[in-house]
Parts: C-alpha cells; structure tokens; sequence
C-alpha cells in the first residue's frame, strides 16, 4: 500500500520539438504575424493540437492537388522536405515558397539523389506515403524500394549489392537489425544511417525515465511516426505507459495515489501540450 501522499509529475527534459520543427514553426509565427495568412504544404507538424493553434493565427493547410490551383502566395515547405516536383509547381505558379526542411532531412535527399545517379539500387527503410519518404523517392524520380519491414523484400530477388537508407525518425536499432540480416543473407550492403541522432538518442534516453516512474504519458500526435516508435520504446520498459493526443483522454484512473508519473512526447510534440497534460493529472 502506497502511503498517503499526492501525486509527483516530472516532465522529460530531452521531449518536445526537434530543431527542425521548432525552426519551421518559427518561420510559421513570423510570417503570420506580419501577414496574418500563411499557407502550408501538408502539417506543419504531426500533432493536432499545435495545428489547431497555428491555424488560429492565419495558418491554412493545403495539400499538393491543392497547389496548381494556388497562385501568388507564399507557402511554407515543413520540415519533413519536398520533391523537386514542387519547387518546379512554385516557379510555374509564381509562388514563393519559405523552406522549412529540416537540414538533416536536405542532406539525405542530396545523398539518395547522388547514390541514384550512381546507378546504384537504393533501398528505403521508411513508411510509404510519409511526407519525408515522398520528398527521397522523388529525388529518384521513383526509382527506389521503401520498406517498413524485412519481411516484405524477396531476399532472393533482390539484386546482390544495394545501397540502404533509413526514414531519419525510423528506430536505429531496427534499422542495423536489418542490415544484418541483409549481411547475413548474403547481399553486399551499403550503409547510409541517416536517422536523426536528436531521435535516436532519445530512443536511448527513454527507457532509463520510463524506468524511473510508476507511470508514464505519453503525449504525441497519432499520425507522428515518430511518436510510434519512442511510445513503444516506453511501453517496453514500463508496461504502464498510456498513448495520449490530447488532455482530454487522461485517464484519472490509470494514477494511484504517491505514484511518481512520467510524461514525455515525440519531437512533434509541443512543450506547452505536456504542460497541460501535467497540470491536469496534478489536480488528481
């Protein structure tokens, strides 16, 4: 039996927005603040809750059927990076567009262009359909494998020597299991680890918080790959660990009185959002 105490709630330090995002959402608040409407290729961010705050500012979410029909406003190209296909819409359409790729995710374009006209066969490790998976095939012009598992590749069908990337918010552990097994199945493999270390690292850093409490929240955006990834990082370590997008699906029941809570978030996850989260359970 736990003594009578209240409930203790600790953020994690190393959880919020990662640089790219923070950066992109800057840029966001700057121009809707001169301007009061700002116009976004896709969310800015996979999490509902800092959409709906960007949006009150001016912010518009379009999509790319959108943007033939767009012409002479500025648009903002998120974090998660573009194809060369819509840097030639924007010319055409007179757009201007306010770059926001993350710098790490430019840098894995560049690499996956050049590996191609190397006429090497690339291979993805990423999710299909994912903004940033889009923006790499499209270096390619289509021509790459994505994967989300090894099991989906016909090993033996594959051709003997590849070049192999990784989706930067992919979990880096998985990532080397596959090229292992890759190695292992006889295939010449070169590596490219490209996840973002500001991802990994907290894949590194998580379990030894989820550890340390009874219980941990676990706040993210349910569309955040990302989120996936550290909330089962999390869930490993401390089966009592919930899944939350927002205040309202606390749970009280899930806390019992002096426990020590946890709460942490994926790097789409705003500060603020955790805070509320914390204020919330702490009037349990």
């Amino acid at each position: 039996m736990k003594p009578d105490l209240q409930l203790s709630v600790t953020i994690d330090p190393h959880s919020g927005f990662c640089f790219g995002v923070v950066y992109a959402i800057q840029l966001a608040e700057e121009i809707l603040l001169e301007d009061g409407r700002l116009f976004c290729l896709g969310d800015i961010v996979h999490n509902d809750e800092e959409i709906k705050r960007l949006k009150s500012k001016g912010l518009e979410i379009i999509r790319h059927e959108d943007l033939s029909n767009l012409q002479n406003e500025k648009v903002l190209i998120r974090a998660h990076g573009e194809p060369p296909s819509t840097y030639q819409m924007a010319i055409e359409n007179n757009l201007t567009l306010i770059d926001a790729s993350c710098p790490v995710v430019l840098k894995l374009q560049n690499r996956v262009k050049q590996t191609a006209d190397e006429k090497k066969h690339v291979y993805i490790y990423g999710k299909r359909g994912h903004a940033e998976v889009e923006g790499l095939i499209g270096q390619v012009g289509g021509d790459a494998v994505v994967f989300q598992d090894i099991a989906e590749l016909d090993i033996t069908n594959m051709p003997k020597s590849i070049s192999l990337y990784s989706q930067t918010t992919k979990s880096t552990e998985k990532f080397y299991s596959i090229y292992h097994q890759l190695v292992a199945e006889g295939l010449d493999v070169e590596l490219n680890d490209t996840t973002c270390r500001q991802v990994s690292n907290r894949d590194q850093q998580l379990p030894a918080f989820a550890a340390a409490h009874d219980c941990i929240v676990f706040v993210s955006g349910i569309k955040s790959s990302n989120g996936k990834v550290l909330f089962d990082v999390c869930k490993k370590t401390n089966p009592n660990t919930h899944f939350v997008s927002s205040t309202e699906e606390v749970q009280k029941e899930w806390f019992t009185t002096g426990d020590h809570v946890g709460i942490c978030g994926a790097t789409s996850t705003p500060m603020w959002l955790m805070e509320q989260v914390k204020n919330l359970i702490l009037t349990f």
